[in-house]
Parts: C-alpha cells; structure tokens; sequence
C-alpha cells in the first residue's frame, strides 16, 4: 500500500452542519494526523477537499456562477488543502486534493440525520409512495441549486487525481445544475406520483446556489461525469424504494407471527 485515500469526515445536510459545528470542525484533527502517519509510514497520501471551502458570498443566488478552484478562500477544509500543499513541497510527496461537491448514491445516508438533498428526496418520495400520503416538505422555497455528482462518477474521477501528478485542488463535481423543486419534479417522473409540495421557510438553509466549475478536471484528465442526474437519481431511488419495501415486508411478516403467537417476537440483529 502506497496511498491513504482520506474519505473520513463528519458532516452531512445543512441541519447537521449547523447543530454540529464543532464535530465538523474536528476534521482539521483528522487530517493532521492521518498526514503524520503517512508521514512517518513513508506512504503517497491523497486528501478528499470539499465544496466547503468557497465562501458562502460566492454562492447567494440560485443562478450561481460556476465556482473555480481560485474562487477558495475559507473553511477547515482549506487549512487541510494546504497542510496537504506544505507536506508535498517539503517532502516531495504525490499528496493532492480533489473538491467534492454533493456526492450522491447509494449506500448513502438517507434517514438518521447527516442526509444530504438527493437521497432524502428520494427516500420521501418512496415512503409517499409507500403510504399513500403524497406530500413532501421543502426546506426554503425549492428554488436553491446545486450541481450534483453521482457517487460511481466520483469513484473514477479520484482514481484519475490519485493516478495524476497534479498536486493542486481540482474541483470534482457533476454537469450543471438543478434546483430542489426541479429535482423533486425529476423523482415524482421516477415514482410515477405527483406529490403535495408544503415550504418550509424556518427551516436550517444552506447557499442559494452552487455549481462546480469543471475547467482544470477536465482540461487536467480529459474526462466528465457519464452518469446523469436523471439516471443516478433514478439508480438511488430504486435502491432506497426496494429497502423500504423489504422493510415493511419484513415487519408485516413478524406482525403476523406475533399474532398467530400471541406475544412478542424480538426483531433480529
């Protein structure tokens, strides 16, 4: 093993950051520690950046210009950005940094808190679905955008920044970008419902806008994203359909055996 790939981090959904803001500032701590490890392992080391290190000013209206890698100017994720530049310069290792920004897929968190916009509109559009309740609450007016990345796409482009020699940050982010109500459109097309729409205006909001400017990736890799939003979106709501439907199969079946035993049953671990 010659590379640690970083992809440790405790952060999730707007609510998550602004209740935990001093554990997402803890990143700094695991940084810095898996950079002496590898250190002192003699190991190539790669460090996943995020979105988080542009300013939110940049990032105030829906139609958000593409943001660039000299655009960064804040966050803990950027000490880390340069932490990773300082230890390549003085010990003349392949350390480099890849901007990610709102990865989606699955296997993500969808229901316990850290969920991020794509899987958690997802996943309540399958429970409306599910329960007949066609109703959905929106945090804001819907109307704030995002580029998003499906997560297969995001395996491959840091395959190519670890396999590169570039040792700057490099944005890592989907094709355009889409509104929260667009895209709450594009899963009711997936499910085949059309959902009551309720706006929740005190709700925690993240920027009005954000849209990952692609230029050195693909001008660095020769490559973009092959996954679009509509099919990713598509691939992550089935996903999370069919668990919910093995869920409620498998809570209607103990149901029944507790009833044909008259006592309880204990759920399997």
């Amino acid at each position: 093993m010659d590379t640690v790939y970083n992809m440790a981090a405790n952060m999730g959904g707007i609510a998550f950051i602004n209740s935990h803001k001093a554990e997402c500032l803890l990143l700094v701590l695991i940084n810095t520690h898996l950079l002496l490890a590898a250190r002192d392992a003699g190991l190539r080391r790669y460090f996943a950046s995020s979105a988080w290190v542009y300013n939110m000013n940049r990032q105030a209206d829906p139609d958000v210009t593409p943001l660039k890698e000299t655009d960064a100017d804040g966050s803990e994720k950027l000490f880390g950005e340069r932490m990773c530049r300082h230890f390549h310069e003085e010990l003349g290792r392949g350390d480099t940094c890849a901007r990610l920004h709102n990865i989606y897929g699955l296997n993500g968190s969808d229901n316990d808190g850290s969920e991020k916009a794509a899987t958690a509109l997802c996943r309540t559009v399958a429970e409306a679905v599910l329960t007949g309740r066609h109703e959905i609450e929106i945090w804001g007016d819907g109307e704030q955008t995002r580029s998003f990345m499906y997560v297969d796409d995001r395996v491959d482009a840091i395959e190519l920044v670890v396999a590169g020699d570039n040792a700057l940050p490099v944005n890592v982010g989907g094709i355009g970008r889409v509104s929260i109500n667009q895209m709450v459109g594009m899963i009711e097309q997936i499910a085949g419902i059309t959902v009551k729409r309720t706006y929740r205006f005190d709700a925690p909001l993240g920027v009005r806008g954000r849209n990952s400017d692609n230029t050195v990736f693909r001008t660095l890799y020769n490559w973009e994203p092959t996954i679009g939003l509509a099919e990713g979106l598509e691939r992550t709501y089935r996903s999370i359909f069919d668990q919910l439907t093995a869920q409620a199969s498998a809570h209607t079946a103990r149901s029944t055996v507790q009833a044909r035993l008259g006592r309880s049953v204990p759920a399997a671990h």
